[in-house]
């Protein structure tokens, strides 16, 4: 890691040694990466990431690892952005993009954080693996373990989606699941990091894990012709991933790889579960923890561990965050999935429908270039639909009764 300098606390600024620690031990404030710019922008340039591989690993100049030869990668990143014109055309929005993370190895974003986690952790010596997840994490942690041959503990909500049981457990791993909320889970696992050598993806190895997030912003930045897009709209679990679009557009300036006006970030929350959205309409700098009752599962997390980083970020790009119920939720996967072919979990739906109520409440620059970032795929979440999408009819197999409909329907 030539370009890592170390840890540094968010809060206070000390610094620590690139080692298996995620919060400062004098004000206990979050630790993250801090790098020499300096020496990474005599290396990059725009050619030689073009001429990298189509992944994550095209940015390894800005990513916590050693080298190419410990990376674990299933081939996570690089996912398309997409011009969204037809839903565009409904919203108002003339220069609308889609990030599509729904392509990623295990079908989320979370293949983007979990490839440096699992590639960190290996480096720091750890054979076992673990995490808390809300079921995205929980399948890319158990293919990503399956794929490096490391033993992994996936600790899930009890009640999580089936499809995302299904899709960690077929990998082989231990899948603990707990009669709580996803902040239950959280605090059990960390009890169980301070007890056993394992490397906790979002405990111990959080400041390495987070950083796979900056990737998004990357990439964005890069399909749009090396140009910062002018405002974004985010989804809220912990505020991690909002938080490091925001650090990946700062560090692309900073290396001279970006160019475009200044960003405006929106955040985007479940009704159910908007802790952070609450405490920017309420103007508060702290948030308050909420007990989640929402179908956006993979967004529930009532104690976000970065959300009074999220606000900031928000409040000083100039933009807002914003919160949908369930059922505008459902009408934001149907109206992308209508428009775009793109079918996303029960978080881009939350995604989209806080797109549209921005639009539509003339909080969006209709011109400006804007990227919704939707961040999993729809079968993950498949329950949250079925009693809402059915056969549009039902006949016997007989020619006759077929033509019936379309005679119905004037065709």
């Amino acid at each position: 890691m030539n370009y890592v300098i170390g840890l540094k606390c968010r809060e206070c600024g000390r610094q620590y040694p690139v080692e298996a620690i995620h919060v400062c031990e004098f004000c206990f404030g979050p630790l993250e990466v801090i790098y020499d710019y300096q020496a990474i922008k005599r290396d990059i340039s725009r050619q030689k990431i073009e001429d990298g591989p189509a992944s994550i690993w095209r940015y390894h100049w800005l990513l916590p690892v050693e080298s190419s030869s410990s990376r674990v990668d299933l081939g996570a990143g690089f996912t398309p952005l997409v011009q969204a014109g037809r839903l565009g055309k409904i919203l108002g929005l003339e220069n609308l993009y889609i990030k599509n993370d729904t392509l990623n190895p295990t079908l989320s974003f979370k293949d983007r954080v979990v490839a440096i986690a699992l590639t960190r952790a290996i480096e720091l010596g750890f054979k076992v693996v673990a995490c808390a997840s809300t079921g995205n994490l929980a399948n890319s942690v158990a293919a990503h373990s399956a794929k490096a041959g490391l033993k992994s503990y996936i600790f899930i909500p009890s009640n999580l989606e089936e499809g995302k049981i299904v899709a960690t457990a077929v990998y082989g791993p231990k899948v603990i699941g707990v009669n709580g909320s996803y902040d239950d889970v959280n605090r059990l696992c960390s009890e169980v990091s301070s007890e056993f050598p394992w490397a906790f993806v979002n405990v111990n190895i959080r400041p390495y894990y987070s950083e796979g997030s900056k990737t998004l912003a990357f990439e964005t930045i890069e399909q749009l012709g090396w140009q910062v897009p002018e405002q974004v709209v985010v989804p809220i679990a912990s505020g991690s991933l909002l938080t490091k679009i925001d650090k990946g557009v700062s560090e692309f300036r900073k290396l001279s790889l970006a160019d475009g006006p200044k960003l405006r970030i929106f955040g985007a929350q479940a009704s159910g579960c908007s802790p952070v959205a609450e405490a920017f309409k309420a103007g508060r700098d702290f948030i308050k923890p909420v007990k989640p009752d929402t179908i956006a599962k993979s967004l529930a997390i009532g104690n976000p561990a970065d959300g009074y980083y999220a606000l900031k970020s928000v409040r000083s790009s100039g933009g807002l965050i914003e919160d949908v119920s369930d059922e505008e939720i459902i009408e934001g996967i149907k109206l992308l999935a209508e428009t775009e072919g793109i079918f996303t979990e029960t978080a881009g739906g939350v995604t989209i429908a806080v797109l549209k109520k921005l639009a539509r409440s003339n909080q969006l620059d209709r011109k400006a270039v804007t990227v919704a970032f939707i961040t999993g795929q729809g079968l993950k979440t498949i329950e949250a639909l079925t009693d809402k999408l059915k056969p549009t009819v039902t006949i016997p197999p007989k020619f006759t009764k077929f033509k019936e409909i379309l005679e119905q329907e004037g065709a």
